[in-house]
């Protein structure tokens, strides 16, 4: 969710529906940043707020994970090498125009730990400490082939995003702290009919605007760029 706020214009909201372990998500993420980062050098400037809500494509997924590669190849591309070398080697195509550098390797596991780690300090801490924890995630998960929700994945993004070790320490360790909240927020998102990621809602002064999957930065600055104006 993003908060729009201006001295000439009304609240708005974008609500920025995330999974940790689908690449668009990161993409999406990634153009998101940069069209808001156009609108918020207009003039007058315009400033908006991120908030994440969770959700889980694959909530059965185990906590330890598996091969990353092998599970993509054989749940997506039935076993086919072909396939799953066509689809590393588009995805590195779209990444490298973004900035991203995919990886393919590692673990692909359960991401409730993670996400009760986002909703937990967005919370606490505010929707620019949450930012930065996924910023931490999707670098680690999809760059660097780290574990996207083991521990010392966990703390580095809560490190990253200014929290204090000792702090970030204990919640980590506590795994039932945040866990019903979070589960049911990502019943909640399936109760609102939302069934892939990412999943984006604009809500302006006088309509709102849903982007499903991963948009071209300029798809996605002219819905903010029509908010504003409808919200004047």
């Amino acid at each position: 969710m993003v908060e729009e706020r201006s001295k000439e214009t009304s609240p708005a909201c974008l609500q920025y529906e995330e999974i940790l372990t689908k690449r668009r998500t990161y993409l999406a993420k990634r153009r998101l940043s940069t069209a808001l980062s156009h609108i918020r050098s207009t003039s007058p400037p315009v400033n908006f707020t991120i908030r994440f809500s969770p959700y889980q494509l694959y909530p059965e997924a185990p906590k330890d994970g598996e091969d990353k590669y092998e599970w993509y190849k054989r749940s997506k591309y039935n076993d086919s090498e072909d396939r799953m070398r066509m689809y590393t080697t588009l995805m590195s195509a779209y990444g490298a125009k973004e900035d991203i550098d995919f990886k393919f390797g590692g673990a692909v596991a359960n991401t409730l730990d993670a996400h009760r780690l986002i909703q937990h300090f967005q919370e606490k801490s505010g929707p620019e400490c949450a930012d930065k924890i996924v910023n931490s995630l999707y670098k680690q998960y999809f760059e660097e082939e780290r574990h996207p929700s083991n521990e010392d994945t966990l703390l580095r993004a809560a490190l990253e995003a200014g929290i204090e070790e000792k702090e970030a320490r204990a919640f980590i360790a506590d795994e039932n702290e945040g866990l019903m909240e979070v589960k049911m927020l990502i019943r909640e998102q399936a109760s609102n009919g939302v069934d892939a990621v990412p999943y984006i809602v604009v809500e302006g002064k006088r309509r709102d605007f849903t982007l499903e999957g991963a948009k071209e930065v300029q798809e996605y600055i002219k819905i903010l760029e029509q908010v504003i104006k409808e919200s004047k």
